[in-house]
């Protein structure tokens, strides 16, 4: 007794110290209450907090942290906990839940009270099936008596609710909740009656597997709830349930219509709550439009007239505004499609564009904005921004077709306003509708262009320029600035460089004039916007920056040196940047009189690093900053390893902070915290803390580039880099922008995976074995549960790339197994998706921009199909024939997808597996050719051209790998490939690739199978065919042919006295002056010999080059000088 009362005095003094207002007291609480809080056992953990929220003697503030706790520990160790309780304690902490309820008069702690109980609910339910309804019939019971307005008495037979709350042998599992809710209903007490709706609230699921048969009963019980026309409460907490409900249901559309009639009752609660100043019921319609919009279907004009009225109503606050508009901007991401098939709707819709135009309007003056020294982040809770973030998702969700039309005047009205504010508006409008309306807006580029132009007063650069060069705001300076980097990034070199000299002048008239402002002032913005876009200029320009280096690498390198304030910091990370961006444009020649002096600056700054704040803006500069100077120097850059390692991986190795929560645990944590959140259902989110992720993804990004560029000097450093991003693969979170920071963290270590088997290859054959070991299993488990499919088609090509790296016998039997069934179900998956787009097109809604939306699907499922064929592909070459028995359970799906009905997508990939199989597997894989040779023989002439490449491209390897059973095949393909390469339209830009690969196949054909065609009659006409320049791949296999037949003497191709050497000189030549063949390449070096040789001939060489043009000419001398 006595060591419980001490634990009880224990905890007691750690809730208190949780809720001091001493900040050293809280701060030292906080410090060890995790370790202090777990030690407590189980069971007095639960009496402790029990007492504690009972105790109304207690403070408030220990009462909630006591319910909070007592919620957090059902909600994250109830099956650690509760089950091990003895049976009667378990029956009185059910009780003891439904006194404090029915006693309590405080409506928040009452609320806090119901959440424990709902938790209860939910893991009783999850965990003991057994109770064979009994929470169900408690809480309808509880809540269908909540549909009196009179609150009489019911007469109910105890014995009958005796049948629903037992368990299997049927015994009754709480008996004190029957009494409770007797007494409750009985009651006039208006705290109980949204007791039970609050606990609904939280748990909709609570009727579990009984759900079917209480469907009435939890509608009737709503739907009166929600007429209660004296008690405001009751119809928002049941407006709110009845959201939740129709939630946790998202997937079942019987259920919407059936409940289709509570949308007006739902609809009317949000008007009045919105009125009485909680937005609670709002934030609902929100989360609906998002989830299920069709349930709102039946009443959508009515739901858009009312979100429309709201966000137009300026007496209500900014954020309630905000959320109505949110519901439309959600509908027209959601539910685009059901919205644009009614002309009315649309009419409701148009009404918006004005309201979202005047919220961005809503700008307040601000004297010092021009000359501020700082830039602020926006201001994402106004509703200016708002209103711009509305007409951009709008566009994007309803397309330009839509949303153009409606916008434009409006917009060139704003242009002209003599109101700043409207004009700023207006522009700000135009570029919100940019991504959205961009097909459309190209047609009328040149008109909104030129107006925008009147606001500069001048051409696109010149105006920039022009106004980074207004001193009096610095601001708008720095605005012009961020601008033209943005333009230079976008811009094609070609177009930069005309202007590149009075561009390069100004800024540097402009950075030394910002210097000396700096030096004399202290100011710095424009400075760091001006630094940003001469790195911007030089990354764009290249080779033609060469010219500038001198002009700005000085005062850069000052700017470095001396920018050491911590108000500077900034401007320091940004120069750093500048500099090494510039050094990677000039190329390491011209940069390597300064390489010397940048690296003994970075190295000082890299010394520093353990000094630096974990929010210092230069460290993410400094980590790119290395990888670029890697770039540039090479080999020479690992010297700098040991030195750059450390920060990096500290840096690389952060581990984001998660947490599972409550909705309400999430409501607590304030955005400023960092934390983004995606809801799980049943009021629980998963959340993770934002900062250091960006870096992180940074940092893992460099080691792919040094392992790249280093490749075995970067073997010290594999080891942990292999164990820092294996882990990598199995973290996912959905979450929009957040998302694509974690996408690129696990694309980054996909990519580097093979690269790091390759810098370990150097220390032999065992470590290498042990590092792929290490990857294997968690790259197969990747490929099988990865859920995005950009990441999860870069993890495919990275196992494809190591199994190319490790070669035969890197898979053992568990691995084949394991990625027999991984593939298997990602090509069902193919087929069941088609078959789902097809249904979507058959939709009430289906149209235009539907079928672009499918049409994005589509190539996305095509896109996880080519690396379906990469990891066969990379199996077959490296197993050969032996991995056959393992592919045969796959069979039957690659012939499904050559099928004659099939897209052309699946075809060509169908064809090009069946083309790995014949290239490394015969002439065993002629024991398949009954599935793919007619196919593979019909689609070389098929109307898409991917189709006969494919097809093609098998019929040259049947003849270079297969065996004498595809002789009569070879005979037959011949006329079928000059038949596609004699077409008319043969040579066009979407034809060439096929018939380049046809024309590869007849050499093929020629070289490999001789007896099966008439060589002497095919080859003068193969000859006029070449050369071939696209398909790079096979312009070697044509020139090495070629190569052969020259060297062979070959009567032919020669022609009578050499007399066909010129035609072969200007095949020769242009087939260099299209890069068709690197000149490391040893066929290079032939062609080179065979010019050589004719060089020495005298006469027959003048008359060769004599026929050439003078860029051929000189393409035959870039051969000679460099193969």
């Amino acid at each position: 007794m006595a060591a419980a009362a001490a634990e009880q005095q224990q905890f007691y003094l750690l809730l208190g110290n949780l809720l001091s207002p001493d900040n050293v007291v809280r701060k030292q609480a906080e410090g060890f209450s995790d370790e202090t809080y777990e030690n407590i056992p189980g069971r007095s953990k639960i009496t402790f907090l029990l007492q504690a929220i009972r105790n109304t003697t207690a403070a408030e503030e220990a009462r909630q942290m006591a319910a909070v706790l007592l919620r957090r520990l059902l909600s994250s160790a109830f099956d650690e906990v509760y089950p091990a309780l003895p049976s009667d304690v378990q029956t009185a902490i059910k009780s003891e839940l439904l006194m404090i309820i029915q006693m309590e008069t405080q409506s928040s702690m009452r609320k806090k009270i119901c959440d424990i109980a709902a938790e209860l609910a939910r893991n009783l339910i999850g965990f003991l099936c057994r109770f064979n309804g009994m929470l169900i019939a408690w809480v309808a019971f509880a809540l269908g008596c909540l549909v009196s307005h009179t609150f009489r008495k019911f007469e109910l037979h105890t014995s009958c609710l005796d049948l629903v709350f037992v368990d299997e042998d049927g015994n009754n599992q709480w008996p004190e909740g029957l009494k409770f809710l007797f007494d409750s209903v009985s009651s006039q007490n208006m705290g109980l009656r949204e007791a039970a709706l609050h606990i609904f609230w939280n748990f909709p699921g609570i009727f579990g597997n009984q759900q079917q048969h209480y469907l009435d009963v939890i509608k009737r019980m709503l739907v009166q709830c929600m007429q209660d026309q004296e008690h405001p409460s009751i119809r928002t907490l049941s407006a709110r349930a009845t959201a939740a409900f129709i939630l946790a249901n998202e997937h079942n559309a019987a259920l919407f219509k059936h409940f289709a009639d509570l949308l007006p009752g739902f609809l009317q609660a949000v008007n009045d709550s919105c009125y009485q100043n909680d937005d609670s019921v709002l934030k609902s319609l929100v989360e609906i439009a998002d989830t299920v919009p069709k349930y709102l279907r039946p009443h959508l004009e009515a739901t858009l007239q009312l979100s429309l009225k709201l966000c137009g109503d300026t007496n209500l606050n900014n954020m309630q505004r905000q959320l109505a508009l949110e519901v439309i901007v959600t509908l027209s991401e959601t539910a685009a499609a059901m919205l644009r098939k009614h002309t009315n709707i649309i009419a409701q819709t148009i009404l918006l564009v004005p309201q979202m135009l005047a919220m961005m309007v809503d700008l307040e003056e601000d004297e010092d904005w021009a000359n501020a020294d700082e830039l602020e982040d926006d201001d994402f809770d106004s509703n200016a921004v708002a209103g711009e973030s509305a007409l951009d998702r709008m566009a994007c969700g309803l397309g330009g077709k839509l949303v153009l039309p409606m916008i434009k005047e409006h917009i060139m009205q704003m242009l002209q306003n003599p109101d700043w504010k409207y004009r700023h508006a207006g522009l700000m409008a135009l570029s919100a509708i940019g991504e959205g309306c961009h097909q459309q807006m190209e047609g009328i580029l040149n008109e909104i262009v030129n107006f925008v132009l009147l606001f500069l007063q001048d051409p696109v650069i010149a105006s920039l320029l022009q106004t980074m060069e207004d001193q009096g705001n610095q601001r708008v300076q720095a605005h012009a600035a961020a601008a033209l980097i943005n333009f230079t990034e976008d811009c094609p070199k070609a177009l930069l460089v005309p202007y590149l000299e009075n561009l390069v002048t100004h800024l540097h008239s402009i950075m030394v004039l910002k210097l000396q402002e700096l030096i004399q002032k202290g100011t710095k913005l424009v400075l760091e916007q001006v630094v940003t876009s001469i790195a911007s200029v030089a990354d764009t320009a290249e080779e033609k920056f060469v010219p500038y280096y001198d002009l700005f690498m000085p005062s850069l390198k000052h700017i470095v040196e001396n920018a050491v304030q911590k108000e500077l910091r900034l401007l320091r990370g940004k120069t750093i940047e500048c500099i090494s961006l510039i050094g990677l444009a000039v190329g390491k020649e011209k940069f390597m009189q300064d390489a010397s002096d940048v690296m003994q600056l970075l190295l000082k700054t890299q010394t520093d690093f353990n000094d630096m704040e974990d929010d210092d803006p230069q460290i993410s500069y400094m980590i790119s900053a290395w990888a670029r100077m890697c770039k540039i120097l090479g080999k020479e850059f690992q010297q700098y390893l040991p030195v750059v390692m450390g920060p990096l991986m500290k840096t690389a190795s952060i581990k984001p902070e998660v947490a599972l929560l409550d909705t309400q645990d999430m409501e607590n944590m304030s955005d400023d915290d960092g934390w983004e959140f995606v809801n799980l259902g049943d009021q629980q989110s998963f959340g993770i803390k934002t900062a250091g992720l960006e870096e992180k993804s940074t940092a893992c990004q460099m080691l792919v580039c040094y392992a790249k560029e280093l490749k075995e000097g970067f073997v010290e450093y594999t080891e942990q880099v292999v164990k820092l991003m294996v882990p990598l693969l199995k973290f996912y979170f959905h979450d929009d922008i957040l998302q694509q920071l974690i996408k690129a963290c696990l694309g980054v270590a996909a990519e580097s995976m093979p690269l790091l088997l390759e810098c370990a290859r150097v220390r032999g054959p065992e470590y290498l074995t042990q590092m792929w070991h290490f990857m294997c299993d968690a790259l197969i488990k990747a490929i099988g549960t990865e859920p995005d499919s950009d990441v999860l088609s870069e993890i495919m090509h990275s196992f494809a790339k190591c199994i190319e790296v490790m070669g035969d016998g890197c898979l053992n039997n568990e691995h084949f197994e394991e990625l027999g069934g991984i593939l298997k179900a990602k090509l069902e998956e193919h087929f069941k998706n088609q078959e789902l787009r097809q249904v979507k097109r058959q939709d009430e809604d289906y149209d235009e921009q539907v079928e672009e939306s499918l049409q994005d699907e589509d190539d996305n499922d095509v896109y996880i199909l080519t690396k379906v064929s990469d990891i066969l592909h990379s199996i077959f070459s490296s197993y050969k024939e032996k991995v056959l028995p393992w592919f045969e359970q796959l069979l039957p799906l690659i012939v499904n997808l050559i099928c004659p009905h099939r897209p052309w997508p699946d075809r060509q990939w169908g064809l090009c597996i069946f083309d790995d199989i014949i290239e490394h597997c015969s002439p065993a894989s002629f024991k398949y050719a009954e599935y793919f040779l007619r196919p593979m023989l019909q689609y070389v002439c098929d109307n898409s051209p991917e189709v006969r490449q494919a097809a093609a491209y098998g019929l040259g390897v049947m003849a270079q790998y297969g065996g004498d059973n595809y002789r009569p095949f070879c005979t037959e393909a011949l006329p079928l490939l000059v038949r596609v390469i004699q077409s008319a339209d043969s040579k066009t830009k979407e034809n060439v690739n096929a018939t380049e690969n046809c024309i590869s196949a007849v050499g093929k054909i020629m070289k490999f199978k001789p007896d099966c065609v008439n060589v002497e009659e095919v080859l003068p006409h193969w000859l006029s065919w070449l050369p071939l320049h696209e398909d790079k791949e096979e312009a070697v296999q044509t020139f090495s042919y070629l190569c052969d037949l020259i060297e062979s003497n070959h009567p032919i191709v020669l022609g009578p006295n050499n007399t066909n050497l010129p035609k072969i000189f200007s095949i020769i030549a242009e087939g260099e002056m299209h890069e068709a063949i690197k000149h490391e390449d040893p066929c290079a070096k032939r062609l080179a010999n065979v010019v050589r040789q004719v060089q020495t001939s005298g006469g027959l060489w003048t008359e060769c080059i004599a026929q050439l043009s003078p860029e051929q000419q000189a393409a035959v001398q870039e051969l000679l000088n460099s193969a």
